[in-house]
């Protein structure tokens, strides 16, 4: 079995932290509307970063009224 080399330095450094809030919830919501065929809104809260390069958050997801043109 071959031992797998783990670098640290990179796994300390949570490049989750720069990604953008904002842009996430709109992909997330441009993502679902086009699976569902409806405008959705997505608004992520609670952000948890964890110390080895993760994160865990809250997803709220619900259909935005739009009036029609």
């Amino acid at each position: 079995m071959s031992e797998k080399n783990v670098n640290v330095e990179k796994l300390l450094k949570n490049k989750l932290k720069s990604v953008s809030v904002a842009e996430l919830e709109e992909k997330i919501a441009e993502t679902i509307s086009k699976l569902v065929g409806e405008d959705y809104n997505c608004e992520i809260s609670d952000i948890k970063y964890s110390l080895f390069s993760g994160a865990e958050f809250k997803i709220k997801v619900e259909l935005t009224y739009k009036e029609e043109e």
